[in-house]
């Protein structure tokens, strides 16, 4: 293996890792699955707990980062970090006095996930969206419960009559519309953007949970180039770099925005290409350079692919030895138990249509769920 080393943190890190590995870098990886599809493409790895709700734990991740970091086949260029850390602003501040890191800072991040902060600044900018506040409205029907820095659409929750106070919440008018998302690669140089649709996977409790995206999307030319003139007013205006995503609201060619993460997100799954094209602009944005002249030298994602996350909701589940689908990543190691709910895989498809792409991963899921499901069944039945 040839190349730099690169460290990488996020609740799930393979898709970065991934990305890295294919752009030439040799990645060093903290994340809470070490699925088996992380491990190969890694360098060095190392698996910690972590909850939603508030990220990693400070001191054992510093100490995985520095134990990778020494043990390193050369110094890493930096630290990327992935979805865990849009909640805890200080950790981040924290990572950036002992890494150098690429992507957004500390203030950049706490601005952009702060709501007084970034709906503040959407007004002066005059870009469309849902009515937000800190307090409780007098009458919740028709509102949302948003948790500040919140991931994964777990955040988010349907607004009780009575909800206790909390300053880790904020509260956001409920408004209908397609759910679609704008990767953005910005830097004070340039900027370039690919639009995917979005859906969710609901639980009774938890209404808003990730299901999958698919890109790239052909939207109307005229709403294309207002989403792309609004997004990139917000970059500019929160001194964002690298991949970050935007997500709007779109009802009758009018589109909302609603969230920002200043981070890569899931689409990087829909819109990386063999070359890691994705991460190399990343790297090249946070450098200040121009990322839009990474892309042109040679970006090629596929014309339509989806993708989308397998929960076990039909109850908790001991992997066993799994022949695994090609289409198939996110694997977890045999042994692993998965809580129920938890995520279990991630299935992909791709082609040359968007629909028909996104049907297949919706194929998908049914047959890893019954291979998964059904080995389990299998091996139980075999120890009795």
């Amino acid at each position: 293996m040839t190349g730099e080393t690169v460290l990488i943190a996020a609740f799930s890190a393979r898709a970065l890792a991934a990305s890295a590995r294919r752009a030439g870098y040799r990645p060093l990886v903290v994340d809470c699955f070490g699925d088996t599809d992380t491990l190969a493409c890694a360098e060095a790895a190392i698996s910690l707990p972590a909850r939603v709700q508030v990220g990693f734990t400070p001191r054992p991740l510093i100490a995985a980062l520095e134990e990778l970091t020494a043990k390193a086949s050369s110094p890493p260029i930096g630290l990327v970090l992935g979805a865990g850390f849009e909640c805890n602003p200080r950790l981040v501040h924290r990572l950036g006095e002992r890494f150098r890191l690429i992507g957004n800072d500390t203030e950049t991040i706490r601005r952009t996930k702060d709501p007084v902060h970034l709906f503040k600044v959407l007004d002066e900018l005059g870009v469309p969206h849902p009515a937000t506040q800190m307090e409780a409205p007098a009458s919740t029907d028709g509102w949302l419960m948003k948790r500040i820095g919140g991931s994964g659409g777990l955040h988010i929750h349907i607004c009780p009559q009575t909800p206790r106070p909390d300053t880790r919440r904020y509260f956001q008018r409920r408004i209908e519309g397609e759910p679609i998302s704008l990767l953005g690669l910005v830097s004070e140089k340039s900027a370039a953007f690919a639009v995917s649709r979005q859906w969710t996977s609901p639980l009774p409790r938890r209404p808003f949970r990730y299901g999958g995206a698919a890109g790239s999307l052909l939207l109307d030319a005229d709403l294309e180039a207002r989403m792309i003139e609004m997004s990139l007013a917000v970059s500019e205006a929160l001194s964002l770099c690298g991949i970050v995503s935007l997500d709007y609201l779109v009802q009758d060619g009018e589109p909302s925005l609603t969230e920002i993460n200043p981070r890569p997100g899931a689409s990087l799954d829909v819109f990386d290409d063999v070359s890691g094209t994705l991460f190399k602009a990343h790297v090249e944005a946070a450098q200040g350079g121009d990322p839009a002249a990474i892309l042109s030298e040679g970006w090629h994602p596929p014309i339509a692919r989806a993708v989308s996350v397998l929960y076990a909701d039909r109850g908790a589940l001991d992997i066993g030895a799994i022949d695994w689908p090609e289409w198939a990543a996110d694997r977890p190691a045999p042994g692993t138990t998965i809580g129920r709910g938890q995520p279990l895989a991630t299935v992909t498809a791709e082609g040359d249509d968007l629909d028909t792409v996104q049907a297949t991963c919706q194929d998908r899921l049914g047959e890893l769920d019954a291979l998964l499901y059904d080995n389990s069944n299998e091996e139980e039945g075999a120890h009795r």
